[in-house]
């Protein structure tokens, strides 16, 4: 193909792939009007792949080019398989990386023999975009049952936004969501090509407006250490400190705890809350899991 020929082409492709999607499919609502042009529209495209319409217009009209982060952004809203990516990134004159198919993440010893001696300490292991790969039971009691969620959606960044309970339970929830979305940002930017995470950012901007609008502003965080406020239903507010310890070995996998100062009362919930889960008030799920590595969703 001329090189002249590819801004049309890539036009053409964007215009003909969004014509194929209905605005339910990817979780925007339909409009009480009857739509104009068939599929999304471009301010629909743009909105979800967190670009400027202007942007996502000139792309169509071939008189700009795109970058990887938004080819790639692109491709998940679209829901592009393998191939048709490939060909959006051939005619946009750039190399398509591989997706990354990761096979199942195994716990680090280390972090596996910590989670098991932390027994009234809340503390689980996170993998790369927040994927809960282990917990203890304190986590799950503390938490949420994680031995109950199916694997791809054992995801702290997705809980937050799609679980009610976990809404619930943050008390300065809009804050504390905000934040994970910088976290994923910054983890976003060390890989723009990883296709599950462009997944999880097209999914939860469909559901969500929120995340949406936040992962929009371009915030970025570490995750390193902050506070809680959590409502929880047995150990009432609790005002938690929490950490995350790296691994030397596997930087990609990081220890998270909960702690609270002594004396405090909520110190004195996290003893009720380690006892209601010795004595097997905890849900059954928790305490036979015993946080058990989940798969890393790749």
């Amino acid at each position: 193909m001329r090189d002249d020929a590819r801004p049309s082409e890539l036009g053409a492709f964007l215009r003909a792939r969004r014509a194929e999607l209905s605005p339910k499919e990817v979780g925007l609502p339909e409009g009480g009007a009857k739509r104009r042009v068939k599929g999304l529209r471009r301010e629909e495209v743009a909105l979800l792949a967190s670009i400027s319409i202007d942007y996502y217009t000139r792309l169509e009209q071939g008189r700009r080019s795109a970058s990887e982060p938004v080819l790639t952004a692109l491709a998940s809203v679209l829901r592009l398989d393998d191939d048709e990516r490939a060909y959006l990134f051939e005619l946009a004159g750039k190399e398509a990386a591989l997706p990354r198919r990761s096979s199942a993440r195994k716990v680090q010893p280390q972090l596996r023999r910590l989670l098991d001696e932390l027994t009234t300490t809340p503390a689980l292991v996170l993998g790369r975009r927040m994927d809960i790969l282990a917990w203890n039971p304190m986590a799950a009691a503390l938490l949420t049952d994680f031995a109950r969620i199916p694997e791809r959606q054992r995801n702290y960044l997705w809980l937050l936004f799609t679980d009610p309970g976990m809404r619930a339970l943050h008390g300065d929830w809009a804050n504390i969501a905000h934040s994970a979305v910088a976290m994923l940002r910054m983890e976003a930017g060390r890989d723009p090509a990883d296709r599950r995470t462009a997944d999880l950012v097209a999914e939860l901007s469909a559901r969500d407006p929120d995340f949406r609008r936040w992962w929009g502003e371009h915030h970025v965080s570490t995750r390193a250490k902050g506070t809680k406020v959590l409502r929880h239903p047995v150990a009432g507010e609790l005002t938690l400190d929490w950490d995350a310890l790296a691994c030397v070995s596997d930087p990609e996998q990081q220890l998270i705890v909960w702690t609270a100062e002594p004396g405090t009362p909520s110190h004195d919930g996290l003893r009720i809350l380690a006892s209601w889960t010795a004595d097997g008030s905890g849900t059954s799920g928790q305490r036979r899991n015993r946080g058990r590595p989940g798969a890393d969703p790749g």
